[in-house]
């Protein structure tokens, strides 16, 4: 608290009131520029942004490729509505996403961020049964915990009480399974044992919910900040396209966090040949230079929608043409650099550098996740993996302690947004 307060005291001396507010009081640097890995604030201190952001800027900050890529289209135009005109860096984007995607994924819906790619996902697949003539379909079944974003469409299916319970007479609450935390389990099952378990706790609450009533499933392949980098069983996902063709229920990977290349394949889903039906993508698909996001789907979903009267959705600055010609650069930067197996190799040397730190620190329950995307696990007890209690705030600590040192990483609470560092 001391640090924080510290660093609070430096960061607004002699600045005026700031008329913005977010989360929370705190106060940060100015941000003056940032370059590569780096960030300067107005002083001139230079720290690592380890984080990426909010796991957003994956190939680096002001990169001269993809701002002259910028320029260019600024000086041709900034603005096209979908309805007056098409665009062709909205053309050329969604052509080559559709390179990266499942086979069948060959229609995109850009949008400006994850939480509208989640609830134009969410949109289109109730669309899509009312269309096939299954409008007593509605129920999107997500895991607990989870986070799909800040719309109370996307908040619906999100498993994160401290966001989630102030709104919840303004909205749906969706039904929830257990996430795979297969980590914490103390049994005599092998991981690909418990994979399976967990995954069929989706067919068990679709049968309690009823099958006629549930439209789809949503779930990160490899989890974002509300379970700490979550990688399930390897047998987890092939089980769940089972369960999900089984019963006509739509799977929705939301790709946010764990797409554009982070994780050292392009999709998350791509480790386990996921075939997905609806993909939500934003954050490093833009990577910090727009706001951008997409939602990708299967032409069967698209095709009944349409010729029902077309997709009841929209946002303004979908397909915007700035937007998707930061978004073709950031693609070309990922592909000229080879970023997908540099994510893959110094992910792997992060992750055994963490593993090296968890031998030397108790406190250190797990190491997980995929390529890029990774995260350690705080905890009192490593034979319970019983967290820390929460009054401590170690992970908001750690995170202080690290942006005092010069480097900013990121932290969430990961048991329901209630406890967990």
């Amino acid at each position: 608290e001391k640090c924080r307060q510290i660093m609070t005291i430096e960061a607004t001396a002699a600045r005026p009131a700031s008329h913005l507010f977010y989360q929370s009081r705190l106060r940060r640097p100015l941000a003056d520029h940032a370059e590569g890995i780096y960030i300067w604030d107005e002083h001139g201190r230079k720290v690592i942004d380890g984080s990426s952001g909010a796991m957003v800027v994956n190939i680096g900050h002001s990169n001269r490729n993809v701002l002259d890529a910028m320029k260019r289209q600024m000086d041709k135009a900034t603005f096209a509505y979908r309805l007056h005109f098409e665009n062709q860096p909205a053309e050329d984007l969604a052509r080559r996403l559709v390179g990266y995607m499942p086979e069948g994924l060959d229609k995109v819906f850009f949008v400006s961020g994850g939480s509208e790619a989640v609830e134009s996902a969410l949109k289109l697949a109730r669309q899509w049964a009312l269309a096939v003539g299954q409008g007593s379909r509605w129920k999107v079944i997500s895991r607990f915990p989870s986070y799909h974003g800040s719309t109370l469409g996307a908040l619906a299916v999100t498993g994160y009480d401290a966001l989630k319970k102030p709104f919840l007479p303004m909205m749906q609450d969706m039904p929830h399974i257990k996430a795979p935390t297969a980590y914490l389990d103390r049994d005599n099952f092998s991981m690909e044992e418990r994979g399976i378990r967990y995954a069929d706790l989706l067919e068990e609450k679709i049968l309690a919910e009823g099958p006629d009533s549930v439209l789809a499933f949503i779930m990160e392949p490899v989890g974002g900040a509300s379970t700490g980098a979550l990688v399930a069983p390897d047998s987890y996902y092939p089980r769940i396209r089972e369960i999900c063709d089984k019963y006509g229920i739509l799977l929705i990977h939301d790709e946010v966090m764990s797409g554009a290349g982070r994780t050292g394949k392009y999709l998350g889903g791509d480790h386990w040949n996921c075939r997905p039906d609806i993909i939500a993508l934003s954050k490093g698909l833009g990577a910090g230079y727009c706001p951008l996001g997409a939602m990708i789907a299967h032409n069967k979903l698209v095709q009944p929608v349409l010729d029902k009267g077309g997709f009841a959705h929209g946002y303004t600055y979908a397909g915007n043409p700035l937007a998707c010609a930061a978004g073709l650069a950031v693609l070309e930067e990922i592909e000229n650099q080879n970023l997908l197996e540099n994510a893959a190799t110094v992910g792997a040397l992060i992750r055994s550098e963490l593993e090296r730190l968890a031998e030397r620190y108790p406190f250190i329950g797990d190491v997980r996740g995929k390529g890029m995307l990774l995260a350690a696990e705080f905890i009192a007890d490593r034979e319970t993996m019983a967290p820390l209690p929460k009054h401590l705030e170690a992970h908001s600590r750690v995170v202080d302690i690290a942006y005092e040192r010069g480097l900013i990483i990121y932290s969430r609470r990961t048991r329901g947004g209630v406890e967990g560092d």
